[in-house]
Order: structure tokens, then C-alpha cells, then sequence
């Protein structure tokens, strides 16, 4: 890691946000324990991209988002657009400490040159809110960026790993 460069560390848990009050936010979500992470299937990158939440990552800002992958595919050229996964990244507490609760995956294109990109929103919600409740969804990824996450979740904090459930492990493998 680059000298000066801040560490990013996956959102966990705080206090609950309503306590106390008895009715305004009662029943609203509460994003504090959501990470986005990002993986450039091409170069096997992975990275925590906290903008991504609000689709205002390095990689989506500028891009315009077109109706249908198959209209990015044939009115800008193939060989331009690259895929990425956006991941979405529950972590929860048990008295152990934390742990990934719910992992879910999520395709994302990106034509740089033409400045068109497409993802498809109601599965980007729908992901993010099961992460939320404790799904793991990454058999829809290949195989080659699942690998890359499974070692950049165990790399960024081991111990977070070793308490998930064997279920979310299984996942990976």
C-alpha cells in the first residue's frame, strides 16, 4: 500500500440510529454496515469503492447509462466495454466480533470511450437489500473473480473471514 494513503475499512455496525425514539425513522433502513467493492474481471483488481453506494464511483462518473446491455453492445463497440462486478458487502456483530454477514453480486458495464455504461438498477436494489439480511449471491460471478474476492476478503481482515458462516465460505469455493 502507497505511503499516505488512507486504509478502507468496511462499515460495521454502530448503535441503532432510532434508539430512544419511539416514532421518526422507526422501521427505515440504515446503510452504516453496506460496503461497496468492485472487481475489474479484466485485471483482477478488487477494491472497496465507498462512492459506488450512490453510483458515483471512479469508474461509473461520467457514464451515462444506457436502457439494455445489448444496446450498448451493439450501438458502441465490444471491444471497448469492459465488465465489472459491483459486490455488496453486509458485515454484522456477534459477541466474537464482526463478520460478513450477506456478499451479493452484481454485473456492471462500462464503455469508457463512448462514455456509456449499463447496470441494471431493480438488481443492484435488490442485491444490496439481500446482502442486507444475510444472503450470499456469487455464484453468478466466473470463477477467476470470485477467487479474487474470496482473497481480498480473507486478506483485508482475516479474523472478519473466520467468524463468516460456512455458508458464505462454501460460496466461494
Amino acid at each position: 500500500m502507497e505511503q499516505g494513503k488512507k486504509k478502507l475499512e468496511f462499515n460495521i455496525i454502530k448503535n441503532d440510529p432510532t434508539d430512544g425514539h419511539k416514532g421518526f425513522g422507526i422501521g427505515s433502513l440504515s446503510l452504516e454496515n453496506i460496503t461497496p467493492i468492485m472487481v475489474d474481471v479484466e485485471s483482477g483488481e478488487v477494491w472497496i469503492e465507498l462512492q459506488a453506494m450512490h453510483a458515483r464511483s471512479k469508474t461509473e462518473r461520467g457514464v451515462r447509462y444506457v436502457k439494455s446491455l445489448e444496446e450498448l453492445l451493439t450501438d458502441y463497440p465490444n471491444e471497448d466495454t469492459k465488465k465489472y462486478w459491483i459486490i455488496w458487502v453486509a458485515v454484522d456483530r456477534k459477541p466474537e466480533g464482526p463478520y460478513y454477514a450477506g456478499v451479493t453480486a452484481c454485473e456492471l458495464y462500462i464503455n469508457r470511450p463512448a462514455r456509456r455504461g449499463y447496470k441494471s438498477m431493480p438488481e443492484h436494489v435488490n442485491h444490496m437489500d439481500r446482502a442486507m439480511k444475510g444472503q450470499v449471491i456469487v455464484h453468478n460471478m466466473e470463477e477467476e473473480s470470485r477467487k479474487n474476492l474470496a482473497a481480498f476478503l480473507k486478506q483485508h481482515d482475516e479474523g472478519i473471514w473466520d467468524r463468516s458462516s460456512e455458508e458464505l465460505k462454501e460460496e466461494f469455493n
